[in-house]
């Protein structure tokens, strides 16, 4: 009974437009442009901008040593500049090209949260708080087994009403708490 469910599913989204089975899959934006990290910084900055913020790295590593199969600062034709960086700072992964920054994984502790329209969001962020904020979304959740981290629950947000990214955003959650966020792109 649940194959020919799960069947009926696939050959509704197959029949669906990319952008309209997102919406169908991801019921819910999460506006990157809303989101101020530690209520200051947006998700694109300056290495001026970090510095002020967060001083400096705790470390970086060559992204072309990590080989991630895709680069937020990557050239349309695919390239990538080799001195690309990870910088990390409190457990969270910084991609660094010349003089910018974005936020790849950004890790949640009392100290480092974000404003998302005016709601903060921390470690101390439950599952029930984010269920009365993003209804749909948590009614989605699902559980993914992390490297590292064990078995997550996981959140799953589209980045914009128009489906524009290929790309979503991950809210990863530890014992009902917020753990960390995440930028997903495909390979």
């Amino acid at each position: 009974m649940t194959f020919k469910y799960c069947t009926v599913l696939v050959f509704f989204l197959f029949h669906l437009s990319m952008s309209r089975a997102q919406e169908v899959m991801l019921p819910e934006v999460l506006d990157a442009d809303k989101i101020l990290f530690d209520g200051k910084l947006h998700r694109f900055l300056s290495v001026q901008e970090f510095g002020a913020h967060f001083q400096q790295a705790d470390s970086t590593r060559l992204m072309m040593e990590l080989e991630p199969c895709s680069y937020v600062f990557e050239y349309p034709d695919g390239s990538k500049d080799a001195d690309d960086e990870y910088w990390y700072k409190d457990g969270s992964r910084f991609e660094r090209s010349k003089e910018k920054l974005a936020v790849d994984e950004f890790r949640f502790t009392k100290d480092h949260f974000i404003l998302y329209d005016g709601l903060r969001l921390d470690s101390s962020t439950t599952l029930a708080e984010l269920r009365k904020h993003f209804p749909n979304a948590v009614y989605a959740m699902g559980e993914i087994e992390v490297y590292g981290e064990g078995k997550l629950q996981l959140i799953i947000f589209r980045e914009d009403d128009e489906n524009l990214s290929d790309g979503h955003i991950r809210l990863f959650l530890k014992d009902g708490k917020l753990s960390f966020i995440h930028w997903w792109f495909p390979c």
